[in-house]
């Protein structure tokens, strides 16, 4: 099985779906909550522009980490296992050369 063309059954579609879904929910909720204690902070108009680079930078991150094609799936699950917005555990249900997959590219 290469990366690029890798088969996903009906159930690991289910489970890669909600697994994906789960995961962006957690990173934008913390999302809000920073940018609402940020703007809570707000005194000057410097502190304005620094939240507005670090909107750019963060919607830059998420616009291009969260892609749900089937042939990125295994590294964006592995990246969003790594940050911690999502589990191995959530991940049950794909077949086990995907999640050894996964799971090694934690480690890297």
């Amino acid at each position: 099985m290469t990366l690029s063309n890798i088969e996903w059954s009906k159930t690991e579609q289910t489970v890669a779906q909600s697994a994906f879904n789960k995961a962006y929910e957690r990173e934008i909720n913390f999302l809000i909550g920073e940018v609402r204690a940020k703007a809570g902070n707000v005194i000057k108009l410097e502190d304005i522009w620094n939240l507005h680079d670090y909107l750019s930078a963060k919607r830059h991150d998420i616009d291009g980490k969260y892609d749900y094609s089937y042939s990125a799936l295994i590294f964006v699950f592995a990246q969003l296992v790594k940050e911690g917005w999502l589990s191995l555990n959530e991940l049950e249900g794909l077949d086990r050369e995907k999640l050894s997959k996964v799971t090694a590219l934690t480690h890297m």
